[in-house]
């Protein structure tokens, strides 16, 4: 008999039992999200009625002026989203490559720093923000779309462990070598070599980033800046209702998105070839 290995794949048991308690953990909670938004009015008898109500007033252009701070946070949102994944991807996967590549004594110290915001409590992280966003105001404006600046660095640490965990997977070294052997100039071995065996932790990173500044509050509150998150809240004290169906969204959205991801990461692209029989 062998001895137990610790570590070892779970078994398809295991991982079905895995999978559905935090199935359960995170769709109870919408559930009862959902179940909350389609209330109408108050019991009646004991008995609430249901209905679509909510939603039809969220989407009505009569309440276009209630709901309009709402609407420009969602937009503001996923323009910072935007602009800080093209900031993660022109800055951070460039050096981590090249570092991987040439200078790999600087690898701990790229991740010590990389850390670091994870370390710092967001408020604290704020305060150091606000003398230095009063010259980025200065230059850019004051617009919500310097926040990718800011929401970058919170972005770092989850942006940089599934792209170092990909790396760590492929022989980067190695292939850029041989494709460099066989004649390939630097820019084909980054596109065509590096990074479509990293594309798993691109998107994952990608992924992360978006939910991040989805999901951030205190930098948009410090400055005083419309979020998505500030306008949820700005919403919640007069619609509760609001605010909990964009939050359902919100949550929707991620998790399409991560499917999306999730299905993009494992496409293979290029023709599939077949075997063709030798006549003999």
């Amino acid at each position: 008999m062998s001895a137990p290995r610790f570590g070892a794949t779970p078994s398809k048991t295991t991982r079905n039992v895995i999978l559905i308690v935090i199935g359960v953990v995170f769709i109870v909670p919408l559930l009862a999200m959902i179940q909350f938004t389609l209330r109408v009015g108050q019991p009646v008898g004991n008995v609430q009625p249901y209905g679509f109500q909510n939603y039809l007033n969220v989407f009505n252009p009569a309440n276009e002026a209630t709901y309009d701070v709402l609407y420009q946070g969602v937009q503001n949102s996923l323009v910072i989203a935007l602009f800080t994944v093209i900031i993660i991807l022109l800055l951070l996967l460039p050096t981590m490559i090249l570092i991987e590549l040439k200078f790999p004594r600087f690898r701990k110290a790229l991740e010590f720093i990389c850390l670091i915001p994870i370390t710092i409590p967001t408020v604290a992280l704020v305060v150091g923000f606000i003398p230095a966003y009063q010259t980025v105001a200065h230059i850019f404006g004051s617009t919500p779309y310097t926040l990718a600046f800011a929401i970058g660095i919170i972005c770092l640490p989850y942006a940089f462990r599934p792209i170092a965990t990909n790396l760590a997977a492929v022989e980067v070294t190695t292939l850029s070598e041989a494709a460099r052997s066989l004649g390939a100039n630097w820019l084909e071995v980054m596109l065509r070599v590096i990074l479509p065996n990293l594309r798993r932790g691109i998107l994952s990173a990608v992924l992360l980033t978006v939910a991040v500044v989805l999901g951030e509050y205190t930098i948009a509150s410090f400055l005083s800046q419309t979020t998505f998150q500030t306008a949820l809240f700005q919403i919640q004290q007069t619609d509760p209702y609001a605010g909990v169906i964009f939050a359902v969204f919100a949550l929707l959205f991620v998790f399409i998105l991560l499917v999306l991801i999730g299905r993009l990461g494992t496409f293979r692209g290029g023709r599939t070839s077949r075997r063709k029989r030798v006549p003999q």
